[in-house]
């Protein structure tokens, strides 16, 4: 097995050629987030497919996602709703914000989706007041160090059979290092020992490999 990422980086590039055809409205949204100066850590098409599919096979009708950045990953999830689906997202960043509402305009999905502002945990302490309706699948992929009170928060806004996605979860294989400083390991730690030990999840974690390096995600799945 290549452990060189250039050869990473090939594969995938051979897999989106494939298996997810250039399309305009996606990649109109990463030059536009490129533009505005965001950070280039959106997911990668191969994975927001991924996204997209989990989120059919999982027939969701709403979906939360904590963690906007310009809405590349918001248009791969909110394209797998139907008509009368909603996405809600979290975005701390005003700016960010702004870019992600324009690419959803653009993307036809302004209808079925929307952006809160601000901290996320304080917006999802408002939005558990609101007592929702519940959330068929949640992406977390927002600041690290607060990744384990983002899984007890969506334990309390969605029901049995969801589905909880954890981005960025392998931290460059850092994430086995128990005397880390870094705060993004050490809250990546406590999510996915909250996965291990909650009687109401059942999870997994996967590492992977690609034009994003060495990285990896956890998936949980609601219990009764």
């Amino acid at each position: 097995m290549s452990t060189n990422p250039t050869h990473w980086t090939k594969v995938d590039n051979y897999f989106t050629d494939l298996l997810t055809p250039a399309d305009p409205v996606l990649t109109a949204a990463l030059q536009d987030s490129e533009a505005a100066g965001l950070p280039a850590i959106n997911v990668a098409p191969n994975q927001g497919k991924l996204l997209h599919l989990l989120a059919q096979l999982q027939g969701a009708h709403r979906i939360l996602e904590i963690g906007t950045l310009g809405g590349y990953s918001t248009i791969w999830l909110a394209r797998a709703l139907p008509a009368d689906g909603h996405l809600l997202t979290l975005e701390y960043s005003p700016k960010h914000a702004e870019v992600a509402a324009a690419n959803l305009t653009r993307a036809g999905l302004d209808k079925i989706t929307e952006i809160r502002t601000g901290p996320a945990l304080d917006s999802l302490a408002t939005l558990h007041a609101e007592s929702p309706a519940p959330f068929d699948l949640v992406f977390i992929d927002a600041d690290k160090a607060n990744n384990p009170h983002y899984v007890e928060w969506s334990l309390k806004l969605t029901r049995p059979g969801s589905l909880i996605i954890v981005d960025n979860v392998v931290r460059g294989g850092e994430v086995t290092n128990p005397k880390s400083d870094d705060p993004s390991i050490q809250g990546t730690r406590a999510a996915l020992e909250l996965i291990a030990s909650h009687p109401k999840l059942d999870g997994t974690a996967v590492q992977t490999v690609g034009t994003k390096g060495y990285d990896g995600f956890a998936l949980a799945r609601v219990l009764d």
